[in-house]
């Protein structure tokens, strides 16, 4: 068992945490749902000292980076993501103190620290949006989304929330809408105003002279809307709604006057000049934006303009064909231009890629395989914790449910609940050693079998392959920073090379449970038996058993 990170020194960074400003490009990042991940204080809710305890557990992965969702001051009716004072730590995950004693331990086991910046809409809790609605001439007034009724008294257009119904709520005080793409509790500031540009610049300059290494831009092209508040359009005839939720109206317009909006471009340019005076700092954008993804992150990470890289939500679908796999990467490499993607297959606000993928598939076969795909892809991979530990979704019933998403759209939609249980230390006791109260979700009795500490004990477990082949790949740049190029394959197949500094690896994975053949012409090979995987090579013939893969280097 892993023993509990020693904080009680000052430690300068390491040297590999500084040497190389491109850290992140191919980097394993792992996220971390701090209210989920380990509780200290016996409150039933994770901690940062949490996270602290268990950095020895999240170094021995091989990951290179974690990214904390938010623990800022906050209501909690989004779980943090309804922020009422981004300078300070909500005293249910502990204090600043506490944070920068477990960034300064990561920064000791070679781990850098990336958090949540939630800026495109504060809590109505914050002291800013108190100011702003107190009336309409106030020094904040024009720092949130404000609009006059229609004369019916109705919004002022057609705008939905992305949690259910209009996107506006009406102020009493102000006897003015105000814009929320997301709960009522969560109105959108306004970037239009610079001055709220300035303000959100300097909550990431707090954080980055605290010793954070990067963000991670929580819905990033949400940051601007039209200013003329103009009706979004409905989508076209031969565009099927595609929201995460089906049975959510939002995923029936075009949202191309609420987000989206070319004025992003120059904000994202002012971030990126703030982190450039912070040598090796990062970001990583959330983007929300359904047919966009391959264009947004094009010009999002134009190298050296704007943000390092962003990831969307085409890998995070019930999408999981090898073709449409491929489809989804191809596009991306081939329009992505300078930029750089980042690649999760699950994260704390979709189904678990373990059954959204793998439902019905020998898991000890299907986790590390997943993992590995994903750390393949050219961009930076996002491991979400317990996929790690092959975790699948957890069933939560509607009288434990949290998730006020979740709830609204009851029982057609189940909401993100499932994603977000308790992290599973040990197999004997209900709560899987996370906490010593009843936790804040129910630990689900199928996940204590795969209890971290219990497969730590097997060479064999999904944690210990995935532990084994980051290790692995790390020493591979090919794997990490190289151009990616599909070759044709059939069926449940991916065979794919990764090339840098004159060296290619060929990466290739059976998606189905029954046996392939692969036949290469003109490929000389030498398999580089990455462990946990059995396929074989001979001559230019590729063997792989189900749910298995290869990787070989390319002899010139």
């Amino acid at each position: 068992m892993f023993e509990e990170a020693d904080t009680g020194q000052e430690a300068a960074m390491p040297e590999k945490l500084i040497k190389d400003p491109d850290w992140w490009r191919g980097a394993v990042i792992y996220q971390i749902y701090p209210r989920s991940f380990n509780d200290t204080n016996g409150d039933g809710i994770g901690d940062l000292n949490g996270v602290t305890e268990r950095l020895d557990y999240i170094a021995s992965l091989g990951v290179d980076a974690i990214w904390l969702s938010p623990f800022f001051t906050s209501p909690m009716h989004d779980f943090g993501y309804d922020v009422s004072n981004y300078e300070d730590v909500d005293p249910m995950f502990g204090t600043l103190a506490d944070f920068d004693r477990m960034t300064r331990a990561a920064h000791e086991r070679g781990l850098k620290v990336m958090i949540d910046l939630v800026i495109s809409h504060t809590s109505d809790q914050h002291p800013w949006f108190k100011e702003s609605r107190s009336s309409k001439d106030n020094a904040k007034a024009d720092w949130f989304v404000w609009a006059d009724a229609k004369p019916d008294g109705t919004p002022p257009n057609n705008w939905l929330s992305l949690f259910g119904g209009p996107a506006w709520e009406w102020d009493s005080r102000r006897c003015q809408f105000y814009m929320h793409n997301f709960l009522t509790s969560q109105p959108d500031l306004n970037f239009h105003n610079v001055e709220v540009q300035d303000a959100v610049l300097d909550v990431a300059r707090f954080w980055l002279e605290r010793g954070v290494d990067g963000f991670r831009l929580d819905t990033v092209n949400f940051y601007f809307h039209d200013a003329d508040l103009r009706d979004n359009p409905p989508l076209s005839g031969d565009e099927a709604p595609s929201t995460v939720d089906p049975t959510n109206p939002y995923g029936f317009q075009d949202h191309i006057y609420d987000k989206t909006r070319p004025e992003n471009l120059a904000f994202l340019e002012r971030f990126r000049a703030l982190l450039d005076k912070y040598p090796g700092a990062t970001s990583v954008g959330e983007i929300g934006a359904d047919g966009q993804a391959v264009e947004l992150t094009a010009s999002y990470t134009e190298a050296g303009k704007r943000i390092h890289m962003a990831y969307s939500f085409d890998l995070l679908t019930p999408q999981h064909s090898a073709p449409y796999i491929r489809r989804i990467v191809e596009e991306m490499n081939g329009g992505i231009g300078s930029g750089w993607a980042s690649w999760a297959l699950s994260n704390h606000d979709v189904k678990r890629v373990t059954s959204r993928w793998g439902d019905g598939k020998d898991m000890a076969k299907f986790a590390p395989l997943g993992a590995a795909l994903c750390a393949s892809l050219r961009g930076t991979p996002c491991l979400y914790q317990g996929e790690e530990l092959g975790l699948t979704q957890a069933d939560v019933p509607f009288e434990k449910l949290q998730d006020p998403y979740g709830i609204r759209f009851w029982p057609e939609y189940t909401g993100r609940d499932g994603c977000r249980t308790p992290m599973p230390w040990v197999k004997d006791n209900a709560n899987g050693g996370f906490s010593d109260a009843e936790p804040w979700l129910p630990v689900a009795p199928e996940h204590l079998a795969k209890a971290a500490f219990e497969q730590d004990k097997d060479k064999s477990s999904v944690l210990n392959r995935n532990r084994a082949f980051f290790a692995w790949r790390q020493d591979l740049a090919p794997l990490k920073k190289g151009d990616m190029v599909f070759l044709e394959s059939g069926g449940e197949t991916l065979v794919f090379t990764r090339s840098h500094g004159g060296d290619t690896i060929l990466c290739a994975f059976n998606l189905a449970e029954g046996a392939e053949a692969i036949e290469l012409d003109g490929l000389q090979l030498e398999n580089l038996n990455a462990p946990g995987f059995t396929g074989s090579i001979d001559g230019n013939r590729i063997r792989l058993g189900g749910l298995d893969a290869v990787f070989a280097r390319v002899k010139s």
